[in-house]
């Protein structure tokens, strides 16, 4: 098992002194088609920065808060941040000002780095963190610092990214995402995922805070190049225009940017040249949607299971897999989201963390190296989530003979009616089988016989009868929705991720 504890010295900042010592005039970082350093400069800056923070009174295993957009600094502030032995607390540059400053009080930073349109909402927010905008004056002092040449020794277990889940049912909470979890992550990623070469390029359309910048562990120890779209996020035809031109592209994305960059292709008649890599994650991928991907894209995708808790490394389900049309049983393949990285073990326990047999349905539980020592300042909440070592991760789901995991639901969502269980995963699979929906999500609505009943909603055109007659001929009638509300799109969080307790709150009123 791939795994760093306790005495292991290794920061993760070594990759990039590695990567520029033996390839110093490699292209390292972009913005757009335009080239803003090589791995060289990148190393220089990152130095600079590291010593600048020190003369700040920035230690070891201080936290040092990141808010800021997809830039080519970004990279710089990060890993100025490890080379100084601090913490960085990434945080989305879409969330408002007041929960940015939540976040960084929370995890007491001393600093933050901000962009300059995002530092405005900070000062609203009375945060009591100094800000260095990007940029700016602060910003150019630090370039200017002699390069600090050497990281901090760090050990496995100490600190490195401090990870504020979405709080979609409350206030966030800080994971603790030690170097030893994410090395392992990025070994699983070359093992499991995606072998990445100096040939290669990310480009980071999904936020930086998020998954998209933990990948950028393993491109920098390659030596790959680093894209940031000069519109600072994401847009199907600017995506699709750089793969053209960079080629051998790898990305990150949520599956609501696949579905958006292949109706954007279909639409132009793109079929995608230069895409090399599209790893999918965050959120369900219904099967009618990754079929159409593959039938416009090809082979390019892998779907990869994982929590903040345990950073993109519980499962993972290969380019073959997902492209694979030739088995029988192929459709309930790519259903699935794959197997166990190298690193976990994965179980599914009943209501007491018990192990079930294959193809029986509870908890999805994880053990190994990559999963979190606990949540930041937070002993209950770390009590709750880790049983005798296992993690559990509140979804629920089942695993096949050959070790392959389906993720259903989270175990806060699965429908209770009339004593039996709906997973509303299955009911949107169906529903979005229809060709004139485009969007579903189905929550449970207290009744009083039944206990609960199905509602969906539902973004297109397809009228209740239509509907009706879909789920009737193709799952058991109680799974069928009482109702369904159509709606111009569903409400999401910053990640892409559909808000069921907004639609909750909508079934209130």
């Amino acid at each position: 098992m791939v795994g760093f504890k306790g005495d292991v010295f290794m920061n993760l900042d070594h990759w990039l002194i590695r990567t520029a010592a033996a390839m110093p005039d490699w292209p390292a970082v972009f913005e757009g088609r335009d080239q803003i350093c090589d791995y060289a400069g990148l190393n220089a800056r990152a130095g600079a920065l590291a010593a600048w923070l020190i003369t700040q009174g920035v230690a070891p295993g201080d936290r040092v808060a990141i808010f800021m957009k997809n830039v080519p600094d970004y990279l710089v502030v990060l890993y100025g941040i490890w080379r100084c032995g601090a913490a960085a607390v990434p945080i989305n540059a879409k969330l408002h000002g007041r929960e940015a400053a939540f976040i960084i009080e929370d995890a007491g930073a001393k600093l933050v780095f901000a962009s300059p349109e995002l530092s405005q909402g900070l000062r609203e927010a009375d945060s009591a963190a100094q800000i260095v905008i990007i940029a700016e004056e602060d910003f150019e002092a630090a370039m200017a610092a002699p390069p600090m040449l050497n990281p901090v020794d760090r050990t496995a277990d100490d600190l490195a990214w401090l990870f504020y889940t979405s709080g979609t049912t409350g206030k966030p909470k800080g994971v603790i995402i030690t170097h030893g979890m994410l090395m392992s992550m990025a070994l699983c990623y070359e093992a499991d995922v995606d072998p990445v070469r100096a040939e290669d390029a990310t480009l980071y359309a999904a936020p930086m805070s998020h998954g998209a910048g933990l990948y950028a562990l393993m491109h920098v120890a390659k030596g790959a190049t680093h894209i940031c779209p000069a519109s600072g996020g994401f847009d199907p035809a600017e995506i699709l225009d750089l793969a053209a031109h960079f080629g051998s592209v790898h990305m990150f994305a949520a599956p609501t940017m696949v579905k958006r960059m292949t109706d954007f292709a279909k639409g132009a008649g793109l079929r995608g040249q230069g895409l090399r890599t599209v790893v999918y994650a965050g959120g369900p991928m219904y099967n009618a949607d990754i079929i159409e991907a593959v039938d416009q894209f090809g082979p390019v995708f892998v779907q990869i299971y994982g929590q903040g808790e345990c950073p993109m490394g519980i499962t993972a389900l290969s380019r073959a897999d997902v492209a694979d049309r030739s088995r029988a049983d192929w459709q309930k393949r790519l259903a699935s989201v794959g197997r166990a990285q190298s690193a976990v073990e994965i179980r599914i326990g009943d209501a007491g963390g018990q192990p079930l047999p294959s193809g029986a349905q509870g908890e999805i539980m994880v053990r190994g190296a990559t999963v979190m020592p606990g949540y930041w300042q937070n002993p209950e909440g770390s009590a709750k989530a880790l049983k005798d070592g296992w993690l559990m991760t509140g979804d629920m789901g089942f695993l096949d003979d050959q070790g392959y995991l389906t993720l259903q639901d989270r175990s806060k969502d699965v429908i209770i009616t009339g004593g039996s269980n709906v997973y509303p995963r299955e009911v949107e699979e169906v529903l979005l089988t229809h060709p004139m929906i485009s969007e579903a999500a189905v929550v449970g609505q207290p009744h009083a016989e039944w206990g609960e009943e199905v509602i969906a909603f539902v973004v297109g055109d397809a009228d209740a009868a239509a509907l009706d007659a879909l789920c009737l001929n193709e799952i058991a009638r109680f799974k069928r929705p009482k109702r369904y509300h159509h709606l111009t799109e569903l409400p999401k969080n910053n990640y892409g991720k559909v808000l069921k307790t907004e639609l909750r709150k909508m079934l209130e009123g």
